[in-house]
């Protein structure tokens, strides 16, 4: 049997990136970035009908994982997919499914 060094810090990232997409709303507001590419907060919480705390506060979660970046120009801040790492994750999540 192969030794395998396993690496707590990148698991820990790993488990609080899952933790913090395992929400519907989340799930929602990260397909809309995929389908478009950068939004801001009025267009997420518009798009999702969501009230503008609930959207900020899921919306900041995902940014402080390491999920979404975030650009402020004047008073609006916009939202993008950090990569498409999550994506990858959620596909296969899909997949294994069924």
């Amino acid at each position: 049997m192969a030794n395998i060094e396993i690496n707590i810090n990148k698991l820990e990232v790993a488990a609080r990136r899952l933790r913090a997409v395992a929400h519907p709303m989340r799930m929602a507001i990260i397909d809309l970035l995929e389908k478009n590419p950068t939004l801001n907060v009025t267009e997420i919480y518009t798009k999702l009908r969501l009230e503008q705390a609930a959207a900020s506060h899921h919306l900041n979660l995902m940014k402080n994982t390491g999920i979404l970046a975030s650009k402020r120009d004047g008073k609006q801040t916009f939202y993008s997919l950090r990569n498409d790492s999550i994506l990858k994750v959620l596909d296969c999540i899909e997949k294994c499914s069924y």
